[in-house]
């Protein structure tokens, strides 16, 4: 998986958080870092499973996001 990931704890859902910002609503959670990160790669690629059986495109990793 090449897509970038932001993750961060969240108190109030006493959490990691993991959102992928170049698949629009793709995210996930865990109790651990470690479990965030593997959750994140299962729902990466359902989202692209269900895109690709909708006729949605694809975007291409970036990588790194670069805000002007």
């Amino acid at each position: 998986m090449r897509y970038e990931l932001i993750i961060y704890w969240s108190k109030a859902d006493e959490c990691f958080i993991v959102e992928v910002p170049e698949l629009p609503g793709c995210m996930a959670d865990g109790s651990t870092y470690e479990e965030a990160v593997a959750n994140a790669q299962v729902v990466v690629h359902e989202w692209i499973e269900t895109a690709m059986s909708v006729g949605r495109p694809i975007p291409i990793p970036k990588g790194k996001l670069a805000f002007a």
